[in-house]
């Protein structure tokens, strides 16, 4: 799919609009190769029924531990399948898109898993630096994990308190963010600039050009790869935490809108901070009831229920 796909790595000032991100491009290049053509590739497209795919798809399992894939993997599976149809259309080598008729919920099995409070500070007094910063800074701002290593000391206004997002750096690749929407300004507030301000006078690449986590691996012409900083420090210090929740970059994204929700902040403001494009995937993908919010809730309700109907009981 040569407008969808290609193997060029593309650079911020040669963007091309009519392309998939590289970070899209690498996605669909690993469902391909692992799910798609070990079943598919020596079928003709005519010869693919929609109910052969359904039935393929309920039968995806991780090889190693039979784990059936998730559900929103699966329906990635098919929107790609979809895709390479709709190009095959487009060339005029097929005229029918079968996977139009495939069903495949995409809706989580399990909510995500969100840290309390006490959980975050557990995890940061046992990390080391760069992680333990990047970390608070994931924590406080619910920065994408490759916002958060795309920055650059020249992104961040001290003076003003603000944080701005200019690229987002996946597979070591930099590129533009997300959304036009990610590109918004993150409030940075004075804590979290004291820690980076005091990482950047640790720090031996400190220039305005520089990365905020530069590797000293590869003296500081890329950050560190997220990835290995999470293996080496992050698991084990989540194991000395105590901490027994399925934890990665993205959970403080997460824990993030969760956490606002639960202090009572507007839903909108929630939206800006996380700079989502929509309402909705703010509210059903970011925002959990906590317990105490949820029993706080109902225990209002019932207060309201029973005021009103003491209120109608007449005397006497």
């Amino acid at each position: 799919m040569p407008d969808i796909f290609n193997k060029t790595k593309p650079t911020p000032d040669a963007a091309d609009e009519d392309r998939k991100s590289y970070s899209t491009q690498v996605t669909y290049e690993g469902y391909l190769r692992k799910w798609i053509l070990p079943r598919w590739r020596v079928c003709r497209l005519k010869d693919i029924k929609a109910t052969d795919v359904e039935k393929w798809l309920k039968s995806l399992c991780f090889p190693r531990t039979g784990v059936p894939l998730a559900r929103g993997s699966r329906a990635k599976i098919r929107n790609i399948m979809s895709a390479l149809y709709s190009h095959a259309i487009r060339w005029e080598w097929t005229e029918k898109n079968p996977i139009t008729s495939v069903r495949q919920s995409a809706k989580r099995q399990k909510a995500p898993d969100v840290l309390t409070p006490e959980e975050i500070m557990a995890f940061l007094k046992e990390l080391p630096d760069p992680l333990r910063t990047m970390i608070e800074l994931d924590a406080f701002t619910g920065l994408r994990r490759g916002e958060l290593i795309g920055l650059r000391w020249q992104d961040v206004d001290f003076e003003n308190l603000v944080l701005h997002i200019r690229r987002s750096v996946v597979a070591m690749v930099e590129g533009a963010p997300k959304t036009e929407a990610s590109l918004k300004d993150v409030p940075l507030d004075a804590q979290t600039a004291e820690s980076l301000w005091a990482w950047k006078h640790l720090s031996p690449y400190g220039s305005p050009s520089d990365w905020l986590f530069a590797s000293p691996h590869m003296k500081g012409r890329q950050p560190y790869w997220p990835g290995t900083l999470w293996r080496y420090y992050g698991k084990p210090a989540l194991e000395r935490a105590r901490v027994t929740k399925q934890v990665s970059y993205h959970t403080f994204r997460h824990t993030f809108g969760t956490l606002l929700n639960a202090n009572g902040e507007n839903p909108k403001v929630v939206q800006e901070l996380l700079r989502h494009a929509s309402l909705r995937v703010t509210t059903d993908v970011y925002m959990q009831a906590v317990g105490p919010q949820k029993r706080e809730a109902q225990s209002n309700l019932v207060k309201l229920v029973r005021r009103g109907a003491v209120s109608e009981i007449k005397p006497g």
